[in-house]
């Protein structure tokens, strides 16, 4: 599979520009109010102020911070975050925040706001969580039969945008961000210090026990090739030695081509696939067609992008691997 990160338009770089502008008049100076030593942004007896960018880190830091905390996210419910761009009236609020935890990589336009906060307000999950390529049908399934045996070029933007950036559906890697988490909080509030801690504690003795269903969960399945709408499943098939097919890469709002489909297609009838899964946030038309040519259906993987209708991370994290079991016809 070839896969193309889209270009940003002229309009959303100038966005993010003018956003930056307006960021670095609402502060002094860029990053002149994150030279506060750690926990002076803390007033006594009130909570830190977390922004992050989107719902699993949300959750992540809401969890460990308990009452101590208000997490809010900068990507509304229900949004699809990649491409989201923030308002220039979020950006100058990110300057006020206590703290701003995010996954450089996943959201340009945020990737922009922090480099112009910089300073220690500025928490980067993903030097934390071991992020490494996902890509997408072609360069995981070299022994496709195809009969071309042509070499697969693949495009991609520099630095850390070439990484798969959805750690969070590996409960092994949301723990490594949960050590990060935790440290960065305790930095910021040194007197909370142990109930960030004991809150991580909890919260990692929890993900531990998912990653166990997990791990127990498809042992023991006919099948272990998931066919998904983009690579968002990369860690979480690795971590359970499953294999993703994708129709489209990184990227969920790039377009498979003519080419993959019909290589998705031949994988589906000769492994016999039963599911293609969809997204919630993502078009279910290209999904819906292969499924209905293959004679297949369709369910629902939730790559945790946004909040949940109802749930958590936790128990949609268990809806996934009910989804997944039933796909691969799993004892």
């Amino acid at each position: 599979m070839i896969i193309v990160l889209m270009q940003r338009s002229p309009f959303s770089r100038l966005f993010a520009f003018l956003s930056t502008l307006a960021l670095c008049a609402g502060l002094a100076s860029c990053g002149s109010s994150t030279k506060e030593s750690d926990g002076a942004a803390k007033k006594s007896g009130g909570k830190l102020n977390v922004a992050t960018s989107f719902y699993p880190v949300q959750w992540l830091v809401q969890q460990i911070g308990g009452d101590k905390v208000t997490a809010t996210s900068v990507t509304p419910a229900n949004v699809e975050p990649h491409d989201y761009e923030i308002s220039p009236a979020q950006i100058a609020k990110l300057g006020k925040v206590d703290a701003l935890v995010y996954v450089k990589g996943f959201q340009p336009s945020l990737d922009e706001a922090a480099e112009a906060l910089k300073g220690p307000k500025i928490v980067d999950l993903s030097g934390s969580v071991d992020l490494v390529h996902h890509e997408g049908v072609e360069s995981e399934h070299h022994e496709h039969k195809d009969g071309e045996g042509h070499a697969h070029k693949h495009a991609h933007k520099s630095g850390s945008e070439d990484l798969d950036p959805h750690f969070w559906l590996d409960p092994v890697r949301m723990g490594k961000a949960a050590d990060r988490v935790t440290e960065r909080l305790a930095k910021a509030d040194p007197s909370s210090a142990e109930t960030f801690k004991a809150n991580a504690k909890k919260l990692k003795e929890r993900l531990g026990a998912l990653n166990g269903s997990y791990d127990n969960g498809v042992k023991t399945c006919q099948r272990r090739a998931i066919v998904t709408t983009h690579t968002a499943f990369g860690y979480m098939a690795e971590r359970y030695k499953l294999t993703q097919i994708a129709l489209s890469g990184i990227d969920p709002e790039a377009e498979p081509s003519p080419a993959v489909l019909a290589q998705v297609k031949k994988f589906i009838q000769e492994n016999g696939t039963t599911t293609v899964f969809t997204e919630e946030l993502l078009p279910t038309k290209t999904a819906e067609a292969l499924a209905k040519e293959t004679g297949i259906k369709t369910d629902v993987l939730n790559p945790l992008e946004s909040k949940p209708d109802d749930g958590d991370y936790i128990s949609a994290m268990d809806k996934n691997l009910k989804a997944i079991r039933t796909a691969l016809g799993c004892s």
